[in-house]
């Protein structure tokens, strides 16, 4: 028999017989409970970008993912409205250190850190929500 003539059954079966698995879960929200979740506390942003000349004079990127984390809910709703606003001036503060970046060195991410942070307590109008980052990248 052919092997490529059983896939495609094999995969109608697999998709026929999901819901037949696990009923339970289709059912679970049917009823009239319904668990009160904490509300969300934590949103990422978009990587943001920079470009950067590197040692030979070329240019590069810095890219960092970032996202903020706010306990109060008023703050972080405003937060979340506020998300454009936050991803511009993330991305002022990142062109504004790398285009001061020498080629070669590597960055001062607690510093940028900390700039980002100003940025976004300025944003919000208030300190309290903290920006973490993910990851930063220099290529």
């Amino acid at each position: 028999m052919r092997r490529h003539r059983l896939l495609p059954i094999a995969l109608a079966a697999a998709l026929a017989g999901g819901p037949l698995v696990m009923p339970a879960n289709a059912f679970a929200s049917a009823h009239g409970k319904e668990e009160k979740k904490a509300p969300p506390t934590y949103f990422q942003l978009d990587p943001i970008n920079a470009v950067v000349l590197r040692r030979d004079g070329r240019r590069g990127v810095m890219t960092v993912d970032t996202g903020i984390e706010a306990k109060d809910p008023v703050l972080m709703a405003r937060a979340q409205a506020s998300t454009p606003r936050l991803r511009a001036a993330f991305a002022q503060v990142l062109m504004v250190y790398a285009a001061g970046l020498r080629g070669g060195i590597a960055p001062d991410m607690d510093y940028v850190g900390r700039e980002l942070q100003k940025a976004c307590d300025q944003v919000l109008g208030k300190p309290g929500a903290k920006v973490l980052m993910g990851s930063a990248m220099l290529s």
